[in-house]
């Protein structure tokens, strides 16, 4: 099981690509419609056309992993649709997604926030 934290980047490509690519094409995939670094330790999801399998790239600072799930019976319920190529996605709707679920509905408080002055002050009492 992968092990998913809230200060992860999680990324996901917003368009469908060829499932049979592997871990170099997904690489250059990364670097060059999605504009980002695929060395940086983001897990880029990438899903297939028929929203039937979703892919996993990760980069741990000794090498890649490529993680592969294809869903036993449906398909995904929801994926970003965007102008932009590339969607931010936090663990828990990551995990949601990987569910096969809808994290769009989703209603949770944020991972994280920076407390006011008077906030901090409050928890330290």
């Amino acid at each position: 099981m992968l092990q998913l934290s809230p200060q992860m980047k999680l990324l996901l490509s917003v368009e469908p690509i060829d499932f049979r690519k592997g871990i170099d094409a997904l690489v250059a995939l990364c670097q060059q419609r999605l504009q980002q670094d695929p060395y940086s330790g983001a897990i880029f999801a990438f899903r297939n056309q028929r929203r039937t399998a979703i892919k996993l790239l990760i980069y741990d600072g000794t090498g890649f992993w490529l993680c592969i799930k294809r869903f036993s019976q449906g398909c995904l319920k929801w994926w970003p649709i965007s102008i932009e190529s590339v969607h931010a996605i936090s663990a828990i709707k990551l995990q949601i997604l990987l569910s096969q679920g809808d994290p769009s509905e989703l209603r949770v408080t944020p991972d994280w926030r920076k407390l006011s002055a008077s906030e901090r002050l409050a928890h330290t009492v």
